[in-house]
């Protein structure tokens, strides 16, 4: 009768195992299955990518708090989502790198949208369009349009995208390290223009109020920023989408808009 008894103990004890080893799987297995999306509901806290030195997307004020439109726009998107934001502070270099490592579920910091990425990536609606601008000296009116750099000199970086345009449009490019020098050069009369995208001369133009510049034509092309999400995971992307339209129906992403550009960057023009 005892080893009976034992044989009973010891199939049920075993019995028992295999049950919580399958309830463990099919837990395990559930977890797995659930889309980004549900686990961002779930744990309530949904994790972003950002450089946090990106002035003035994504940056750290004077009081160390990470502050900028992008960092801005991301939390009221979060906030539509109802959950919290934790910000994964990453260097450029590596920021895709990291959402294809799964260490955050999007990107806040100004990814363009291009066919290559796309390949790759489902992005949600954007939230930021930026153009090409000429910047001429306040009151210029001879340059009023691209064509016009024809035999004019425009400052600009010599290896950039910008430098290449100025020569496409018959400029003489006069080298710079940067679009403060650039400035530096249009007002003290030594170059004619300069050329680049027109959120850099918004911020700038917010900085300095007074500088003397104006922006004499925008180029049609126009680039995006928006938020990227890895393929298969369109819930994650649809929410975004329907958070984006509710914060611009309502005026918030022009409210974010005007506090960093003084202007609205987040509709195409």
């Amino acid at each position: 009768m005892k080893k009976l008894a034992l044989f009973a103990t010891t199939a049920l004890a075993t019995f028992a195992l295999a049950a919580c080893s399958s309830s463990s799987s099919t837990s395990s297995s559930s977890s797995t299955d659930q889309t980004l999306l549900a686990q961002i509901q779930e744990e309530g806290v949904i994790q972003i990518g950002t450089e946090g030195t990106y002035a003035p997307y994504s940056y750290h004020d004077e009081t160390g708090k990470l502050v900028g439109y992008d960092v801005e726009v991301a939390e009221a998107v979060a906030e539509k989502l109802g959950v919290e934001v934790e910000f994964v502070e990453t260097e450029w270099d590596s920021m895709i790198a990291g959402l294809d490592a799964a260490r955050f579920d999007t990107i806040a910091n100004q990814v363009g949208v291009t066919d290559e990425r796309k390949e790759k990536y489902d992005f949600s609606t954007p939230y930021t369009y930026i153009y090409g601008a000429l910047i001429t000296k306040q009151g210029n009116t001879d340059i009023t349009a691209f064509s016009d750099l024809a035999g004019k000199k425009s400052a600009n970086s010599l290896t950039s995208n910008w430098a290449d345009l100025a020569r496409e449009n018959g400029a003489e490019v006069v080298g710079v390290d940067g679009f403060a020098q650039a400035i530096e050069l249009l007002t003290a009369g030594r170059v004619d223009a300069t050329l680049n995208d027109n959120l850099v001369f918004l911020d700038y133009i917010k900085q300095h109020p007074d500088a003397p510049i104006q922006v004499a034509a925008l180029s049609d092309d126009v680039s995006e920023t928006a938020f990227p999400v890895v393929k298969g995971e369109e819930e994650l992307t649809q929410a975004i989408d329907k958070a984006l339209a509710e914060l611009a129906s309502e005026g918030k992403l022009t409210e974010i808009s005007n506090k960093y550009f003084g202007e609205d960057v987040s509709q195409a023009k």
